[in-house]
């Protein structure tokens, strides 16, 4: 285990604390060379044909396919070209398709009668005459003719053939046939049966590993084009019913009206953005076996992508360690080569706390790891596998199974008395400050003024598991921290994140996680894998983003904590688009994309050029050519290509047309340069490019141009160390673009939206994996004070970005945002602003009560028939919307009515704190006293914690129960004929009831009783309304004669 690393920001030193024994951190070098030419769909040699050429499938464009490739696409795909779209030909030897083009190619008669010969007797599979030995076998044969014996046709061609050669000639093909045909499974050898079926198992694999990682799953379309007309239908009569309310104002209560046709339009723009992005929904499906076939060949290394874990920390007191000490275990526990994964846990707290029960957990993992291997467990989190309800002993057949399980809890247990203890010795900080077990002051006693730490746990060559193998790396790392530094909250934590993972692994994905979230599905990385290691699309996904799923939620789930709604329509309906957007966790990013880079642009189709139009002409239209070939020359002649491509490729744009300090760019480095000189200077110029983007690092810089990921040669861990020491100081960002344009960006509190809206304003693709088992879970406050404060932060961080210059409305115009894409990221940041309008809205049924006044003047026909529509337009698309969803209707329905509870509450707060912080500096925070739960199941669920959010709903609830009481009375008073015009205010405030429902239920908690002072200030509230308000009605006439009353009957 190595020691404890400190340093500090300005000061070139690396101070050990204490000492301890000091290992490789397993440096790893990735070299990627290619010689020949590759398939862009199996990544296989592409291979020569028959005369010695380059094999080209697309006579168009020219792609790259090899031919087994071409022969799949033609036999079982598209029969397409995968970039220019244009259908292949058939090339001499390949067997014929529909849709061939009657002409024969000369001389593949024989080739064709083999090959379908061949397509019958092999299995099944289509794909699987191709094997790794005879990937090109067809094109060898000089005659591009491959003789056939199988029937009687054959004979008289094979007979024929025969006389044209000589004897040696003959039987020398022949041999060359029989040995083809039996690496291709088609003939056997009657003395070798056995190894003949070998070879169609090694054959059947490989066919199988060239088959797409992954396929997209559209929604069948009896589900959604009901679905989509029905949106199309709603919008229409959404026109026609805003058409009539505008032009039929209620006089009597013309405030009102106005006020509700306002919200009424409110709401049918917040609907358009939230419908529309709702579009394409897909689904996608993964095939992990072929992952494994393609990258993790028996007896060769595996070639999957190393992977950096990120766990975020700040403080253990409120994250328990214990939680965090899980997430740990599960990560380092998953399904994926242990030299592959490492995992950094951030302590923005530099708790030590966090440090001991590190070190406790790497010493656990040594017994956790190999016994969740050997017996495949999931999930991978002790305390979860544990807690589970299920028989255990299913499925699992070793005998020792029951043993090593008991063993393992107990070792468990005794690991929790072990964490329990450093958290009750950390209650009670000594007033000297903490101390390391050597004796030395721990660095982090200031937690806002210390150095940067790091500490290596595990990843080095001797810290084995108890089985003597190799356990992944476990990195600790605490980023320096001074007075008078802005440091960035999260975002801040996992930028420092990504510098040190870089300096010590550099990794090309990174997957980031909450402390409170571990890995339910050890195979979550390979998932993600099927699409970022992709040949076709991989390099254009910025991360794969995963549901959220969480455990702890009481059944009925009264605070729609689950978000299904969310996750399993929203986020479906995105992928379909651009992709979805980035929630915070659960994400496997790709580094080149978190680094500002632009995603690769796609190869396309080379122009024709022809010499029919004149030279003149061609300059205008094309411009010239001659000095664009001079310079691109001389940066290849300078070996410049590959670093100012690569230069060019960061930051699209906008870095070019924001940056204060000229970019240099290679092409005006050249003029007036001559020699080794412009070499030099063009050199020390692009340096200084990088440093000011990147920041003073020459290794981080280093590990920004390697896409594939992996470490310089060489590499002293004890340099890496002192430079990642360096790359965390507080001071490393200033004067760069960390924040800005690369990273985690900064400004808003809920940097992971802002953060997914740059990469996909660049021109990056997202994708949402939702396999049949969640690959993560985590934990979620479910009592209702901890719910709308959870809900308050996460829209006060969409009035920050709409406040910003970031905001979707006017940022990354004229980029590559799909338009649809952008309604999502606006509907994401103008959803807080709904609750003014929503406040209103649930005001007025009581106001309508109260003063007898309605916001709609007496219905028509005509106008009942729209309101009627509407309505049912409302239920069909939410009934649609859960048949091809899968979301269940109570899920739908609590989510409906949080969205009325947070609208009233936590959004309301949100925009004015917002506004107060934007605005006029003014940074007000609600904090919640930690209050530990009751020990039943769910207790959390009836705790109740007091917050000044809870007295906009209580009000309303109230108000609206005063006003339902009070129309009733009128209505009892004033006779039969007030009843019709009662019903529609009646239906509006019991609206406002049912969806209040499950917050009036938490305030009455478990003994049905709510704090007095809840009680007071709501009652207090709408009576002061109440009585204002009917003392200064606005809707009586107001008289200046005299009041003229009869006097009798007679009079």
């Amino acid at each position: 285990m190595a020691g404890l690393y400190t340093g500090s920001h300005g000061r070139n030193d690396l101070h050990v604390p204490h000492v301890a024994d000091q290992h490789d951190g397993g440096v790893e070098t990735h070299e990627h060379s290619s010689k020949t030419k590759e398939c862009r769909i199996c990544r296989d040699e592409i291979g020569l044909k028959e005369n010695g050429e380059m094999f080209v499938a697309c006579g168009e464009c020219g792609f790259p396919v090899c031919r087994p490739c071409y022969e799949y696409e033609r036999s079982e795909g598209q029969q397409l070209c995968p970039q220019c779209r244009t259908r292949y030909k058939r090339h001499k030897g390949s067997r014929r398709v529909e849709g061939d083009d009657e002409e024969n190619v000369e001389g593949d008669f024989e080739d064709e009668f083999q090959l379908n010969n061949r397509h019958n007797q092999t299995f099944d599979h289509p794909h699987s005459e191709y094997g790794e030995n005879n990937k090109h076998e067809n094109h060898i044969n000089g005659g591009g003719a491959i003789p056939s014996v199988a029937g009687s046709v054959a004979g008289k061609d094979f007979d024929g053939e025969k006389e044209a050669y000589n004897t040696e000639e003959w039987k020398e093909r022949v041999e060359k046939w029989k040995t083809r045909q039996e690496k291709r499974g088609v003939v056997t050898k009657p003395d070798d049966g056995g190894n003949a079926q070998d070879d169609n198992d090694d054959d059947f694999l490989l066919a199988e590993a060239r088959q797409p990682l992954w396929r997209k799953v559209p929604i069948p379309s009896r589900l959604i084009s009901p679905y989509r007309i029905v949106i199309v239908v709603r919008f229409v009569i959404l026109c026609f019913f805003f058409h009539f309310r505008i032009l039929t104002p209620a006089y009597d209560a013309f405030p009102l009206w106005l006020i509700s046709v306002i919200c009424e339009i409110w709401f049918g723009v917040s609907w358009i953005l939230d419908q529309f992005p709702k579009w394409l929904p897909i689904n996608r499906e993964t095939y992990l076996d072929r992952l494994s076939l393609r990258f993790e060949r028996e007896g060769e290394p595996s070639r999957l992508a190393p992977v950096d874990f990120f766990v975020s920390s700040v403080d253990p007191l409120k994250e328990p360690p214990i939680i965090t000490a899980n997430t740990v275990l599960s990560i380092l526990s998953v399904d994926y080569p242990v030299e592959k994964v490492s995992c950094y846990v951030s302590d923005d707290g530099a708790s030590m706390l966090l440090f001991d029960a590190l070190s406790e957990t790497a010493e656990f993992a040594r017994r956790w790891v190999p016994f969740c291997k050997k017996y495949s467990i999931e999930p991978r989190a002790p305390e979860f596998y544990f807690s589970e309800k299920i028989d255990y002993l299913k499925d699992k057949v070793q005998a020792t199974f029951v043993k090593d399980r008991r063993a393992m809890k107990r070792e468990y247990e005794e690991f929790k008395v072990r964490i329990n203890a450093l958290v009750a010795k950390a209650l009670k900080k000594p007033e000297e400050g903490w101390v390391m077990q050597d004796g030395t002051p721990w660095p982090g006693n200031n937690t806002r003024d210390h150095p940067g730490m790091i500490q290596v746990y595990l990843g080095s060559e001797g810290a084995l598991d108890i089985e003597g193998k190799e356990l992944p790396r476990l990195v600790y790392v605490s980023r320096e921290k001074r007075p008078g530094y802005q440091h960035h909250k999260k975002a801040g934590a996992m930028n420092a994140m990504i510098r040190v993972s870089a300096v010590l692994s550099n990794a090309p994905f990174m997957l980031n996680l909450d402390c409170d979230h571990y890995v339910n599905n050890s195979k979550a990385v390979r998932e993600a894998m099927c699409f970022l290691m992709d040949p076709q699309v991989g390099k254009k996904l910025c991360y794969v983003q995963f549901p959220q799923r969480f455990d702890g939620i009481d059944r009925h789930d009264r605070y729609a904590n689950r978000n299904i709604v969310f996750f399993d329509i929203n986020m479906k309906g995105l992928d379909g688009i651009q992709g979805p957007v980035y929630v915070g966790t659960g994400c496997v990013f790709n580094r080149q994309a978190l680094y500002g880079y632009d995603p690769p642009a796609s190869e396309k189709r080379a122009k024709m050029t022809c010499d029919c139009w004149p030279r003149w002409c061609c300059c205008c239209c094309a411009g010239s050519r001659k000095p664009k070939s001079k310079k691109k020359g001389l940066k290849a002649l300078l070996g410049l290509g590959g670093l100012y491509s690569k230069k060019k490729k960061m930051m699209g744009k906008q870095y070019s047309r924001k940056s204060s300090v000229p970019a240099f760019d290679l092409e005006e480095i050249e003029e007036g340069l001559e020699g080794y000189d412009e070499l030099e200077k063009s050199s020390l110029m692009s340096q200084k490019n990088f440093e000011k983007r990147f920041g003073m690092s020459p290794n981080f810089i280093a590990s920004t141009l390697m896409e594939e990921g992996g470490l310089p040669e060489g590499s002293n861990p004890t340099s890496l160390i002192k430079e990642a020491i360096h790359v965390i100081s507080c001071g490393y960002e200033e004067k760069t673009e960390w924040g800005k344009e690369i990273g985690w960006i900064y400004g808003s509190i809920t940097e992971d939206i802002l953060t997914g809206f740059k990469m996909h304003c660049r021109g990056w693709r997202s994708v949402y994996c939702c396999p049949k088992r969640a690959c993560f879970k985590g934990s979620a406050p479910i009592n209702l004070s901890d719910r709308l404060h959870q809900v308050l932060r996460w829209a006060l961080g969409s009035v920050e970005i709409f406040l910003s210059r970031h905001c979707p409305l006017w940022y990354g115009f004229g980029g590559k945002l799909k338009w649809l894409e952008r309604l999502a990221y606006i509907n994401t940041i103008v959803y807080p602003f709904t609750s003014i309008a929503l406040l209103a809205y649930c005001t007025l049924p009581a106001v309508c009560l109260l003063t007898g006044k309605f916001i709609v003047p007496t219905l028509n026909n005509l106008a009942s028939i729209w309101f009627v529509a509407l309505f049912l337009s409302i239920i069909a698309t939410g009934v649609l919307e859960l048949r091809w969803s899968g979301v269940s209707i109570d899920d739908w329905w609590r989510n409906e009515q949080f969205w009325v509870i947070g609208g009233v509450s936590a959004h309301l707060f949100a925009v004015f704190q917002g506004l107060l912080k934007v605005l006029a500096g003014v940074d007000t925070s609600f904090t919640v006293t930690n209050k530990s739960a009751d020990d039943a199941e769910f207790g959390e669920l009836y705790l109740f914690k007091w917050t000044t959010l809870l007295i906009p709903p209580t009000t309303l609830i109230i108000l609206n129960m005063v006003g339902v009481v009070a129309g009733i009375s009128g209505a009892i008073n004033n006779g039969y004929g007030s009843w019709g015009p009662l019903f529609g205010k009646l239906f509006f405030a019991f609206w406002v009831i049912v969806h209040l429902y499950p917050f009036l239920k938490g305030l009455m908690g478990r003994q049905n009783r709510t704090p007095t002072i809840v009680v007071l200030w709501s009652i207090l509230l709408a009576s002061i309304f109440s009585l204002v308000w009917v003392r200064i009605d606005p809707f009586l006439p107001k008289q200046t004669g005299p009041i003229l009353k009869q006097c009798g009957v007679e009079c």
